[in-house]
């Protein structure tokens, strides 16, 4: 297992610390510069491992951003604190930036990074909890994480914690059946604590996703499913914080993030190719050049 990096967890907490008391435009421009390097990291990652899903990793990266660097009440240097928050990233072949933001949050030092998806690495293409500090449980297989995340909430209630659950899904990722069960479950046992987060990038493996299975109208699905259903930017850090506040009615909150699947990399952003392609070496040096401006 990775081991905590101490020097990056304090500079995690100053900046969580200066981003819960400057003012929102003080806030927003925090959590922008650490987003851009996740983005960064993220096309380094790939670029070394030679493997990755890069316009989803691109994505997703300003909801972890957003979650790790205002929301979530976590602590790298006590990664299994029993009070914590719990985070689960259910797409979890969008682990590279995953990888990334726990890394520059200080969950382990960022040299580790450039391990991804090497032989014997901590950094799995798929995230694993016995091996990376920050990790609740074991994701890949898509429409299983969110039924583990309802488990998290319930029990939560059932030891009388008051900690919160976030899961963020793919878009793609809600064509399982297996994600709507347990949607009715989180709203039959009123799970006001559980927050879920659709990367809405409107793309997966192959196609468009209303091509292959139409998802719209999505925000009126969960509300029929008993959820508060929110609509934000979800590239946009002040409406993420703002839509990531718990429901004063206790029921579950679903927001959908409208993303641009591979954002921030002009030859990459809602390109369907880009799922599972890795850019060559002219293309990394351009992509590292738009994420640096």
């Amino acid at each position: 297992m990775l081991s905590t990096d101490p020097v990056g967890a304090e500079e995690f907490r100053a900046r969580r610390h200066r981003i819960a008391t400057q003012d929102p435009d003080a806030q927003v421009h925090e959590l922008r510069q650490l987003a851009a390097e996740v983005r960064r990291s993220v096309v380094q990652m790939i670029d070394q491992a030679q493997l990755g899903h890069i316009g989803g990793d691109l994505s997703v990266t300003d909801i972890l951003v957003t979650l790790f660097g205002g929301v979530l009440d976590v602590d790298p240097a006590q990664p299994r604190r029993p009070d914590r928050d719990r985070f689960i990233l259910s797409k979890g072949h969008c682990a590279a930036s995953l990888y990334a933001t726990l890394a520059h949050c200080g969950y382990f030092p960022t040299s580790e990074l450039s391990t991804f998806m090497a032989p014997l690495s901590a950094l799995n293409g798929h995230p694993n909890r016995t091996k990376v500090p920050g990790v609740e449980t074991n994701t890949g297989p898509l429409g299983h994480g969110f039924p583990v995340a309802v488990g998290c909430a319930l029990a939560a209630r059932l030891a009388d914690r008051s900690y919160r659950t976030y899961v963020v899904l793919g878009d793609g990722e809600l064509q399982e059946g297996s994600n709507w069960e347990a949607a009715m479950t989180a709203a039959h046992y009123d799970l006001g604590s559980l927050t879920a987060i659709v990367d809405r990038n409107r793309l997966q493996q192959g196609a468009r996703t209303e091509e292959t299975k139409r998802l719209e109208p999505l925000a009126e699905k969960w509300t029929s499913f008993g959820w508060e259903a929110r609509e934000v930017n979800g590239h946009d850090h002040a409406q993420l914080l703002s839509a990531l506040r718990p429901s004063p009615t206790g029921r579950p909150v679903a927001v959908i993030a409208n993303t641009i699947k591979g954002k921030g990399v002009s030859f990459i952003e809602d390109r369907v190719e880009w799922h599972h392609k890795v850019p060559d070496a002219g293309q990394v040096r351009t992509a590292l050049e738009e994420l640096s401006r």
